[in-house]
C-alpha cells in the first residue's frame, strides 16, 4: 500500500473519528445533566444517550484498527488483546444496532395510526414493547459476542497444525467452515435491518392514510399529525440507509477471509464503516428538538453572540 493512500484514510478515518466524538459526547453531556437534574429520562433519551455511549466506544475501536492495520499490521496481527477487542467490538456493534432499532420502532408506535388490534395493543404498550427490545437487544448482543469463543478455538486449531505444515484435507474443511461461520456472524445484524425496514413501511403507510383522511375532509395537509410522521420518517429511513450502508462496508471487510490480497479492500472499507456512527447522530440532533436548541444556543455562545429573541440578562 502506497504512502498517500495511507495518508489520505489516516485522514479520513481521523477526521470522523473527531466528528463523531463530537456529536456523540454532546448527546451523552446533555441527556445525561438533564437526567441528573431532574432524576428522571424519557425513554427516547435513554435509548439516544445509549446508543450515543456505544458509538463512541465503537469509533475509539475503530480507530485502533485503522491505525493497526496502517502502520502495525505485524505488530497485532494475533494476540489475546485482539482477540478482546474483537469480542467487546462485536457486542457494542450489536448492541447499537439494537438500540438504533428500538428507536425507530419507538417512533413508529407513538406516531402511526392503525386499527388492526395487534398494532392496538403494541401502541398501547410501547414502552413495555420497547423495553423488551431492548432487552432482547442485549441478549442478542451477547450471543453475538459470545460465539466468537468458537471461532477462537477453531483458530488456534488452524493456526497450530498451519505451523506444523500438516495441512491436510480435514484441515482444509476445517478452515473452510471457519470462515463460513466467521462471515455468517454478520447475520446477527439481519433481524434489526428487518424490523427496521418493517417500522419505516408502516410509518410510510400511515402517513399516506393519514393524508389521504385530510384530502377527503378537504383540510390542509400540514397539520401536527403529518409533520410528525414525515419527521418520524425522515429519522427512521436515515438510520435505516446509514445501517444498510455500514452492513455492506461490514460484510466487504469480512470479505478477506474468502477473497486473497484484498488488504486494501479491508482497510477501506473500515474506514467506511466510521461513517456510520458518526453521521446518524448528527441526524439524532437534528430530530430532536432539546439536542437542536442546545446544539444552536452552544454555537451562538461559541461565537460570541446572543440567541435571537433572547433577553440580556445583568449579574447584580
Amino acid at each position: 500500500m502506497s504512502g498517500p493512500i495511507k495518508g489520505v484514510l489516516l485522514f479520513l478515518s481521523i477526521a470522523q473519528f473527531v466528528l463523531g466524538m463530537l456529536v456523540n459526547v454532546f448527546i451523552v453531556l446533555v441527556n445525561g445533566s438533564g437526567w441528573v437534574k431532574s432524576k428522571k429520562i424519557s425513554l427516547s433519551d435513554f435509548i439516544i444517550t445509549n446508543l450515543a455511549l456505544s458509538r463512541i466506544v465503537q469509533l475509539w475501536i475503530l480507530l485502533f484498527d485503522c491505525v493497526k492495520d496502517i502502520f502495525f499490521r505485524s505488530l497485532f496481527n494475533n494476540g489475546a488483546l485482539i482477540q478482546v477487542i474483537d469480542i467487546f467490538w462485536t457486542f457494542t456493534n450489536h448492541l447499537s444496532i439494537w438500540l438504533g432499532t428500538c428507536l425507530g420502532v419507538f417512533y413508529c408506535l407513538k406516531i402511526a395510526n392503525f386499527s388492526h388490534p395487534t398494532f392496538l395493543w403494541l401502541k398501547w404498550r410501547v414502552a413495555r414493547v420497547v423495553v423488551w427490545m431492548l432487552l432482547g437487544g442485549l441478549l442478542f448482543s451477547c450471543s453475538d459476542a459470545m460465539s466468537l469463543i468458537l471461532q477462537f478455538k477453531m483458530y488456534y486449531v488452524l493456526q497450530r497444525a498451519n505451523d506444523l505444515g500438516n495441512v491436510t484435507e480435514h484441515f482444509r474443511e476445517l478452515r473452510n467452515e471457519y470462515e463460513v461461520i466467521h462471515v455468517l456472524g454478520t447475520l446477527w445484524n439481519l433481524p434489526p435491518l428487518i424490523v427496521c425496514s418493517a417500522s419505516y413501511i408502516l410509518l410510510i403507510l400511515s402517513l399516506g392514510k393519514h393524508t389521504r383522511q385530510m384530502q377527503q375532509s378537504r383540510t390542509s395537509t400540514s397539520d401536527p399529525s403529518s409533520e410528525a410522521h414525515k419527521k418520524a420518517i425522515k429519522m427512521v429511513l436515515s438510520f435505516f440507509f446509514l445501517l444498510l450502508f455500514y452492513f455492506l462496508a461490514y460484510l466487504l471487510t469480512s470479505s478477506h477471509y474468502f477473497l486473497r490480497g484484498t488488504g486494501m479492500t479491508k482497510l477501506i472499507s473500515e474506514v467506511s464503516t466510521m461513517f456510520y456512527p458518526a453521521c446518524h447522530s448528527w441526524i439524532l440532533i437534528l430530530g430532536n428538538s432539546k439536542l437542536k436548541q442546545t446544539f444552536v444556543e452552544l454555537l451562538w455562545c461559541k461565537s460570541g453572540h446572543r440567541k435571537p429573541g433572547s433577553k440580556e440578562r445583568f449579574s447584580p
